[in-house]
């Protein structure tokens, strides 16, 4: 990724708290990941913003992930108004009806056994790929299932900190 310090970056490093932890907020639900990230502040480089995220993924207890999948709405629902969401699930914009039945079904079973929403890093997945992931993890037992979680919430969280760290438009 980024060797060097961009504009975005910097001005994250440099921002009030409260920014900086909404900006983070953004990113993840999770208060204690959010937190950890703002206490390391300021960060070198995009990647060592990455190291501490996957860190600070990796010491989260089963509250702080249910927090964290709290700010995730279910695939093919993405929140009226949220573009984050509508552009990570892209892959379920152009599902047949069949298709969203299926996942909507697939959901609804899914949160019975788990008690949360499934949670994939959609980005660049195709809406039958996301169907075909949701039926594989549907048997796991709940133990596996929360740390393949954790491992989706840090695809996903690196996707949304280079888009936070690197863009001009952060």
């Amino acid at each position: 990724m980024t060797s060097t310090s961009s504009p975005a970056l910097s001005r994250f490093n440099t921002q009030q708290d409260s920014a900086a932890l909404a900006a983070l907020h953004e990113v993840c639900a999770s208060s204690a990941w959010g937190s950890k990230l703002l206490a390391q502040r300021p960060y070198a480089t995009a990647e060592t913003l990455f190291l501490a995220s996957d860190a600070a993924m990796a010491e989260l207890t089963a509250e702080d992930l249910a927090e964290a999948m709290a700010g995730h709405p279910p695939i093919g629902r993405p929140k009226p108004g949220d573009p984050t969401s509508s552009r990570e699930q892209r892959g379920m914009a152009g599902a047949s009806e069949e298709l969203k039945v299926e996942m909507l079904e697939l959901n609804l079973a899914y949160q019975d056994t788990f008690g949360h929403v499934f949670l994939i890093c959609a980005t660049g997945a195709t809406g039958e790929q996301m169907r075909d992931a949701m039926k594989a993890r549907i048997g796991n037992t709940p133990e596996q299932e929360r740390e393949i979680v954790r491992t989706e919430l840090g695809k996903i969280n690196r996707i949304r900190l280079t888009r936070l760290v690197e863009e001009e438009t952060a």
